[in-house]
């Protein structure tokens, strides 16, 4: 069969199935992932047949979509800003909203390097930490967007750090600048930048235990990536105070956050002694982002 039937079938099996909410963009997704083919390159591609290993490829992929697995998953990889990410059940799947958050961060950084010197004895890199990396996502964007940026990234999961450090691996030279380190928060990352860290930055478990989720989410993506505690605002909680020890004077923090709780997470900053507090919005218009820096 040739690439246009096959993508004639699955937007049929997936609309009967009822498991996307764009058949035809997700059937088109599993299509170019099957193939091998750049989305700008489909239609080239559409009247050649594909071969006995190409097309059990795409019968395996539209089998796990049916199921409810989430898209990001069954093709392997997603876009993030400028990034191309490997992605799995191990790690969050990139959302437009973390875009947003590492939006902010970009920012952050710009502004210190801008005032940093070129050369001379004030010349340094500008030192981030994304804590909770996941897939790398934020981390990799900072080091790619930002050429004087020196970034720490953590996890306390070891299957999470596998894949970020794949994604790094493809990274190219930025890579160099990006240093991934296993463990809670700030206790993963190397003693000597207690103080000394320019721009925090988290995606942390922000859901409540009581809380519920959609099924695509909660029955897919990593339970230690979704669930703070109790009350939701656990891991957020800790990433606020941590970052008084670990920021140098005038650094800058930047939590994503739980839309219904971000007021409460920017009392919470300024609780811990940030000041210029900011609650940003995402995309889709909601209290996702807060920002805050140290006096």
């Amino acid at each position: 069969m040739n690439w246009r039937s096959l993508l004639e079938e699955a937007t049929c099996r997936l609309a009967g199935a009822g498991a996307a909410d764009a058949p035809e963009v997700d059937a088109r997704r599993i299509v170019e992932a099957a193939s091998g083919t750049a989305p700008a390159e489909l239609e080239i591609v559409l009247d050649q047949p594909a071969t006995t290993l190409t097309a059990a490829r795409f019968h395996a992929m539209v089998q796990r979509r049916c199921s409810g697995e989430p898209l990001q998953y069954v093709v392997g990889s997603w876009g993030f800003r400028r990034l191309d990410l490997m992605v799995d059940r191990r790690v969050l799947i990139p959302r437009p909203e973390t875009e947003v958050v590492a939006g902010w961060a970009i920012a952050e950084i710009e502004q210190r390097a801008a005032v940093l010197s070129d050369d001379g004895p004030e010349a340094r890199d500008v030192v981030a930490a994304d804590l909770g990396t996941g897939s790398g996502a934020i981390a990799l964007a900072m080091a790619v967007e930002c050429p004087r940026a020196r970034v720490y990234a953590t996890d306390v999961s070891a299957d999470a750090l596998a894949v970020a450090r794949a994604n790094l691996a493809g990274l190219g030279r930025a890579a160099a600048r990006v240093s991934l380190h296993e463990g809670d928060w700030y206790e993963a990352l190397p003693d000597a930048l207690r103080g000394s860290i320019d721009v925090v930055v988290s995606n942390p478990p922000y859901i409540g235990t009581t809380e519920e989720l959609p099924p695509v989410v909660a029955d897919w993506e990593p339970p230690v990536a979704l669930w703070s505690g109790p009350a939701g605002d656990e891991a957020v909680r800790q990433v606020i105070d941590g970052a008084v020890q670990w920021l140098r004077p005038g650094g800058a923090v930047v939590l994503e956050v739980a839309s219904h709780r971000a007021r409460e997470s920017a009392r919470l900053a300024a609780d811990a002694g940030f000041a210029d507090i900011r609650v940003e919005r995402d995309l889709a218009g909601l209290e996702r982002v807060v920002t805050g820096r140290l006096p």
